[in-house]
Order: structure tokens, then sequence, then C-alpha cells
């Protein structure tokens, strides 16, 4: 999800990934941004709608490609990152909903319990360049999983933690926030994502 996720004020829409920051970035933290979201897929690449592959072996590789994750998404100034967004086929999520925060992973991750309350709340995606939808998820979740040494977890999560690791799981089952709202906010979601491909079409040639 992305910073736009960001609550306003603390966090109020929870995005994986974002547009714009609300503060201008310094060159530096431009161009570690920009360079990061050209990894990330986008709408209409075939990895977004495949079920991602648990995880057997936790070894050195797979720590470095949660670390991986965990740098690009702060890169990307998002606040979850799912490994099918990276085009990898592993049941592997990070999050952190501060950027001083540790980043959390969650390594074959299942929802085992959700609450029966629910709210709606805008949501973005990395994958859906400038799309913000809102999205009825319920606030409270328990998930099971395992970290990166292969260690059991369990997490009760509620609020903005709970909706960023329900969005992550979606990714790594293979499911778009596109699958989770009405008709027509679905026909807006795709004028959205028509005139962003449109915009960097223009940039290019340019």
């Amino acid at each position: 999800m992305t910073e736009h996720d960001d609550p306003i004020p603390p966090r109020e829409v929870a995005e994986e990934e974002h547009d714009e920051p609300r503060e201008p970035l310094d060159p530096e933290a431009r161009a570690r941004r920009e360079a990061a979201l050209r990894l990330v897929r986008k709408y209409g690449d075939p990895v977004l709608k495949s079920r991602a592959l648990p995880i057997d072996r936790f070894d050195e590789a797979l720590r470095h490609e949660v670390e991986r994750m965990g740098q690009l998404m702060h890169d990307a100034l998002g606040i979850g990152l799912a490994a099918t967004q990276l085009g990898v086929m592993h049941r592997v999520l990070v999050y952190s909903l501060d950027p001083d925060a540790p980043v959390a992973a969650l390594v074959n991750p299942v929802i085992e319990w959700r609450g029966e309350e629910t709210e709606p709340l805008e949501e973005g995606c990395l994958s859906l360049p400038g799309v913000l939808v809102e999205v009825e998820r319920p606030i409270h979740v328990r998930v099971r999983a395992q970290d990166a040494h292969g260690e059991a977890l369990v997490v009760e999560a509620s609020g903005l933690e709970a909706r960023v690791i329900q969005h992550e799981v979606d990714h790594l089952d293979g499911v778009l926030i596109l699958e989770r709202i009405t008709r027509d906010q679905r026909k807006q979601a795709m004028r959205t994502l028509r005139e962003a491909a449109e915009a960097a079409s223009l940039r290019l040639s340019a």
C-alpha cells in the first residue's frame, strides 16, 4: 500500500503506494522513489492476477528478499508490499505503518479470523498508479504466519494494520482492490489508469 495511505490525520487513507508525496522530496529521495516504483509491477501484468506459492525454505536468500522488499517499500513511500508486486511468486509480504518503525515481514500468512465489524476507507496501490478507491474491510483480524527464519507468528491486528495486511494478502492471492469495489468505482479507476498510462507515454516520447 502507499503512504497516501497515510491517514489524514494519523493516516486516513490506506494506501500501499502513492502518487505524489504530500511534502516535496529532495532530489535524492525522489530518485530513489522513482527507481523503486519502476520495479513494481503495474496493472495489466499477469503476475498480479496469480496466486503466490508457499515458502518452504527459510534461508539467507529469503532473508535478503525480505530486506530488499522492505527497502523498496520505504523508497517508494509505501506502507505495504507483497512479493508478487515485484514479480516474485512467494507468499511474503512486508509492511510498516511508520517510516521510523521496523519493517514487519509475514511469510506464508493466513488470515484465520476476521471480526464482524467493518469500515470503508480509501486505499491506494503501488500497482495501480493514481487510483484511490473506498474499500470496506473488517477492522480486526488475526493472522497466522512465519517470520523470515521460519518461526511461527500470530498477529492480532486492528485498524490500519489490519487493513494493510488484508490488502497485501489479497495481492498474494492474485486479488486487486478493483475487485472489491462497485462497478462505478471500477469504471472511474480504469479511466484513471488509462490517463496515467497516456501521461507516462507522453513523457517517454517527449
